[in-house]
């Protein structure tokens, strides 16, 4: 039986995937600081649901705490590392940059050091389309100059990449980046766009519409994200021979970077048309200037995920919406 320790696995993404892992046949150990940046209690319930299957072990410390990761990673002794664990949200980069610091640099250096000593056969890593920054060309291609990030958010998940390219060649250590493209699903994060529309629609208080809803992102369904990664797994960044055509594997590592996105433009004001409709009733609507820091669009060209994987996601918005909505409806009584 195939082993993955995961960090996050109590945060969004990290419990989709740990689930995923679980139902294909492997066992997996979850490290999660449960921070309080949003409800603990959401986390608790997605460690509580995990902690179903007999495969699944935990720790609950912080990336930033070296001696507890590493003495978990050793123990578990894991075929492969997917670290999911950072301290996300690009608007609250804006209110505390020293914890996207702490958790994101530190923190990804405990990780990849502790891959080092287990000696993974893969480490995989989650990164962001954020790191695209200023960049208008569009989709966005992993082989691009990606060096104008808008937030020190981004900025973290940028030195990430340097950081993994380095520890790759240094130590050949096989290492996988991905970049995810606004994710979006049931247990999501309450500080996410869709969570808070869905929030304040039911509540009838009213919902921020950045730079008035002229805004368009590459919305990506968690599931689809999770089976994306969990294809990635086996797409082990090696010499010329695991190349394949527009490929952004390193010449001098086994280092590659993956964009995981839906390859779909959506606007703003339409997303939130189908979280009304879902609802059956309409936006209060605060329209407001740009976000410092946000972008007006993202874009993912996914041709590369296809390629290493002959799987590149495909739910539709709406869809998506509609599962969200029945999540939240269930979750909360709403």
């Amino acid at each position: 039986m195939r082993r993955a320790f995961i960090t996050g696995t109590a945060g969004f993404i990290g419990f989709h995937l740990a689930d995923l892992l679980l139902k294909e046949g492997w066992e997996v150990v979850g490290y999660d600081g449960m921070t309080s940046y949003y409800d603990v209690a959401l986390k608790q319930r997605r460690h509580a649901l995990l902690h179903q299957s007999p495969a699944f072990l935990s720790h609950e410390a912080m990336l930033e705490d070296e001696d507890a990761l590493s003495a978990a990673v050793m123990a578990a002794a894991p075929d492969v590392i997917v670290h999911l664990a950072a301290q996300a949200g690009v608007r609250y980069s804006l209110e505390n940059p020293r914890a996207y610091i702490d958790a994101n640099v530190v923190g990804t250096f405990n990780v990849m050091e502790a891959a080092r000593r287990a000696e993974v056969s893969h480490l995989l890593m989650a990164s962001t389309s954020s790191v695209y920054g200023a960049n208008e060309q569009m989709p966005f291609v992993e082989t691009e100059k990606a060096d104008t990030q808008l937030t020190i958010y981004a900025a973290t998940k940028k030195a990430n990449e340097a950081m993994a390219h380095s520890w790759a060649h240094i130590h050949d250590i096989p290492i996988t980046m991905f970049r995810f493209f606004t994710v979006y699903g049931p247990w999501g994060r309450p500080d996410m766009a869709l969570f808070k529309f869905t929030k304040g629609i039911l509540e009838d208080t009213p919902i921020d519409i950045f730079n008035n809803g002229e805004m368009w992102r590459d919305f990506t369904y968690v599931s689809d994200l999770v089976r994306a990664i969990h294809l990635l797994i086996d797409a082990v960044p090696g010499g010329a021979e695991t190349a394949v055509e527009g490929d952004s594997l390193s010449p001098v590592a086994p280092f590659r970077i993956v964009n995981i996105g839906n390859s779909q433009r959506v606007r703003l004001l339409d997303f939130i048309e189908a979280i009304e409709e879902e609802l059956g009733k309409p936006a209060l609507r605060n329209y407001m200037g740009m976000q410092m820091g946000d972008v007006p669009a993202t874009w993912a060209n996914a041709a590369l995920l296809q390629k290493l994987t002959g799987y590149r996601p495909e739910t539709d918005v709406r869809e998506g919406v509609s599962r969200f909505v029945s999540w939240y409806r269930s979750y909360y009584g709403a």
